[in-house]
């Protein structure tokens, strides 16, 4: 008993206020007809989402608290929640547990600690990021619910400013010389958006020494370096800062579930998965620089993460 109330206050104490929705409305409304719009919106879609996951997280552990004290009779969520807490599981991992935290969380294989940090994290740039309803530099994608929305949204921006069709657009990405969002000079870059906090599963990118001779520059963004093998135990290597780029579909290009393949030996239209589990959690292509066959690749299962299990 004394382990799981430890850890119960420990998480009550450090869980973070709901975002009060009408101030950020306030805060957006001058934001909501400029050219950043579909950001906005995003911002306070996912705050909406973290607020749903935040008071379901406030009931339940002060349920559990009435619970252990006697005042409430214990009910089987209280007690799948008991049981999470003492194998350090976020509690509705399991399948047959009655919680609700993992319904209202985002996909991930993370322990209950190493999630919690998560969570503290991207309300920190939920916070940062609706203060002023002004885009960040570059966003932290893996801390999004919903992170197509985000890819959407530098679509819907692209489209607009150019009186393009949504559906005549896509996505391509180019990998920066910025190693950290800090090091990131200049404006936004042209038509996208700088993301970060990603990782490579099966491959690796070239370091800054390797890629010195391959800079070139896409709009006003320095960008350099390609696929490579990866080095022996480095089962996730951390990726530069990413340009995703709206850009016109071209005619030669197909059409496929997964989006526009470019049938282009010198691109490896690279999956980019929410976690380790692939599968379902499947976001989007990445178009990375290639001097291999492609089907090297393929056959590596090289794939983009946005966050590791641990």
């Amino acid at each position: 008993g004394g382990v799981i109330r430890t850890v119960m206050n420990d998480l009550t104490e450090r869980l973070p206020p709901d975002f009060i929705m009408l101030l950020l409305m306030e805060t957006a409304e001058p934001h909501i007809d400029g050219a950043h719009a579909p950001f906005v919106v995003c911002s306070l879609q996912e705050c909406t989402r973290m607020n749903t996951l935040l008071r379901e997280m406030r009931r339940t552990l002060v349920d559990l608290d009435k619970g252990l004290k006697g005042q409430l009779n214990m009910t089987q969520p209280m007690e799948d929640m008991i049981t999470a807490f003492t194998i350090s599981e976020w509690p509705g991992r399991n399948p047959f547990s009655k919680c609700t935290w993992e319904k209202n969380a985002w996909p991930s294989m993370k322990t209950l600690g190493p999630q919690f940090n998560d969570l503290l994290r991207r309300v920190e740039q939920l916070t940062g990021w609706t203060a002023d309803a002004v885009t960040p530099m570059s966003t932290w994608i893996s801390g999004l619910f919903n992170p197509m929305a985000f890819l959407v949204a530098v679509q819907q921006v692209m489209a607009r400013s150019t009186k393009q069709a949504l559906d005549n657009t896509t996505l391509e990405t180019h990998m920066t010389t910025f190693l950290d969002p800090p090091q990131i000079t200049g404006d936004y870059p042209v038509n996208g958006m700088y993301v970060h906090g990603l990782f490579m599963e099966g491959a690796r990118w070239t370091t800054p020494e390797e890629g010195a001779d391959e800079v070139y520059t896409e709009g006003h963004t320095p960008c350099r370096g390609f696929l490579m093998d990866s080095i022996l135990k480095e089962l996730l290597p951390p990726l530069p800062v990413m340009y995703v780029k709206a850009v016109v579909v071209l005619p030669h290009w197909i059409a496929d579930g997964v989006g526009y393949l470019r049938q282009d030996p010198a691109i490896f239209e690279c999956p980019v998965y929410i976690n380790q589990k692939r599968g379902g959690t499947y976001v989007f292509l990445a178009t990375m620089t290639n001097k291999d066959l492609i089907s090297k690749w393929v056959m590596t299962a090289t794939a983009v993460m946005m966050q590791t299990d641990s």
